[in-house]
C-alpha cells in the first residue's frame, strides 16, 4: 500500500516514523512540502502530482489550518483516494462535507488522531454506539492547557511564565490562542459531538479558555476542595443536544483533577455500559501518529465508519446549566458572594454564563469564569 503525507511537521514525522519502524506493506512514497524544504526525493511541492498518481492509495493530511488543507482533501476524495487526517480545525469546519464526498466515492474518510492524541476516542465511540446512544461526554481534550494548569499548581508559577515554558517546549505554539481560548477544545467538541450524537454539531457553542486564569485563583479554589480543568462538554437527551467548553473546577479527589502535564482525559456516559474513561497522551509527535497510523489499515480491509448528520437534533443550550463562579470587578447580577472578589451564580446555562462572562470583561479585562458541578 503506497501513501503519501501531506505535510511533513511534528504529527507528518511521527507517521513516517511509525510506519518506517513497525508497519508492513505500507510505504510513504510521496511527501507533500514546501519548495524550500524538499530534503527527502520522496519530498514534491507538488499536490497535483500527488492526487493525480495512481500508485497512491491513501492520503494522510497533517497540515494542520483550513486551507489548502480542505481543497486537498476535497480533491484526493474526489479522485478515490481514502483520507486520513489528525486536522481537527477543517474536519470541525467540514465534516458533513468531507463525509458526502467519501459516501460518494465509496472511500473511507478516517479521523481518528483529530481528537485525543493517542487516545482512540473516536473509534471506542462507534464501538460503544453499536449498542448504546451516548448520552454525554466530557474531557480534558488539549495536553497544552493541562500542563499549564498543572504547572501552575505544582510550581505556584504564574500563568505567563509557564506559559512560555511551554513555548519552550513545543507544548505550545508561538501563538498560543488557539489552545487557552479554547478553540482547540472547540473543534475537538463538535467533532466528538458529531460522531457521538450523529448530529451537525453547531459551531456557535459558547467558549471560553483559561488566558485569565492566576495562580491567585487556583490558590482560592484550592482553599474549596477543586482545581481548575479546561473542558469540552456535551449532552444529548430526547432528540436535543448541547455543546460548551469552559474552565471547571472539578473537586481535588476527581479524576480530571489529576491528570498531570500534557495528558488526556475523556469521559463518555451511555445508556447501559454507563460511564468510561479514556486517559493518555495527548500531543507531541508519536500519540497522534500513531492515531493515523491506527487508520491506515481500515482503508484496505474496506472498513469505512459511518457518520449520518440527517437527523433532527435540536440544539438546547438548557441541558448544559449549573453554578458558575466569576472572579470579576464588579458583582455579576443575581449573584451572591463565594470568596473575596468572586461571585457565585447559580443555576444558570453555560451560554448565560459566557454572558455574564462577555459583560464582565467589558470592564474588567481580566475577568475569569469556571462552572461549579455539584460534588457527587
Amino acid at each position: 500500500m503506497n501513501i503519501a503525507l501531506l505535510g511533513f511537521g511534528t504529527v507528518g514525522r511521527g507517521v513516517d516514523a511509525i510506519i518506517r519502524d513497525s508497519v508492513k506493506d505500507v510505504q510513504v512514497t510521496r511527501i507533500l512540502e514546501l519548495p524550500d524544504r524538499l530534503t527527502d526525493p520522496r519530498m514534491t511541492a507538488s499536490f497535483d502530482e500527488i492526487v493525480a498518481d495512481p500508485a497512491i492509495d491513501l492520503v494522510v493530511e497533517c497540515m494542520g489550518g483550513l486551507e489548502p488543507a480542505h481543497t486537498f482533501i476535497c480533491a484526493a476524495l474526489d479522485a478515490g483516494k481514502a483520507v486520513v487526517t489528525s486536522n481537527k480545525a477543517v474536519v470541525a469546519a467540514h465534516f458533513a462535507e468531507f463525509v458526502e464526498k467519501a459516501n460518494a466515492a465509496g472511500v473511507p474518510f478516517l479521523i481518528e488522531a483529530s481528537v485525543g492524541g493517542g487516545i482512540p476516542w473516536i473509534a471506542s465511540i462507534a464501538k460503544v454506539r453499536r449498542i448504546d446512544e451516548v448520552t454525554s461526554f466530557s474531557g480534558i481534550m488539549n495536553g497544552t492547557t493541562n500542563y499549564i494548569i498543572y504547572a501552575m499548581r505544582e510550581e505556584g508559577a504564574e500563568f505567563d511564565a509557564v506559559l512560555a515554558k511551554a513555548q519552550e517546549l513545543g507544548y505550545a505554539e508561538r501563538d498560543p490562542s488557539a489552545d487557552i481560548d479554547g478553540i482547540d477544545v472547540a473543534n475537538k467538541t463538535i467533532i466528538t459531538a458529531s460522531v457521538a450524537f450523529d448530529v451537525a454539531c453547531t459551531r456557535s457553542l459558547p467558549v471560553s479558555g483559561i488566558r485569565n486564569l492566576t495562580k491567585a485563583d487556583l490558590e482560592v479554589f484550592a482553599a474549596h476542595g477543586r482545581t481548575v480543568k479546561l473542558l469540552g462538554r456535551g449532552v444529548c437527551e430526547d432528540g436535543r443536544y448541547a455543546v460548551s467548553v469552559e474552565p471547571v473546577a472539578v473537586p481535588l479527589p476527581s479524576l480530571e483533577a489529576n491528570v498531570p502535564t500534557n495528558f488526556n482525559l475523556v469521559t463518555l456516559d451511555a445508556t447501559t455500559v454507563g460511564e468510561l474513561k479514556f486517559y493518555g497522551q495527548g500531543a507531541g509527535m508519536l500519540p497522534p501518529g500513531n492515531a493515523s497510523v491506527q487508520d491506515i489499515p481500515d482503508a484496505p480491509a474496506g472498513t469505512r465508519p459511518v457518520y449520518d448528520f440527517s437527523g433532527s437534533h435540536e440544539y438546547a443550550p438548557e441541558l448544559i446549566s449549573g453554578d458558575y463562579v466569576f472572579r470579576c470587578a464588579v458583582a455579576p447580577a443575581d449573584s451572591e458572594p463565594w470568596d473575596e472578589g468572586m461571585w457565585l451564580v447559580s443555576g444558570v446555562t453555560a451560554e448565560a454564563a459566557r454572558a455574564f462572562l462577555d459583560e464582565a470583561l467589558s470592564t474588567d479585562p481580566t475577568a475569569f469564569m469556571a462552572a461549579l458541578p455539584q460534588e457527587d
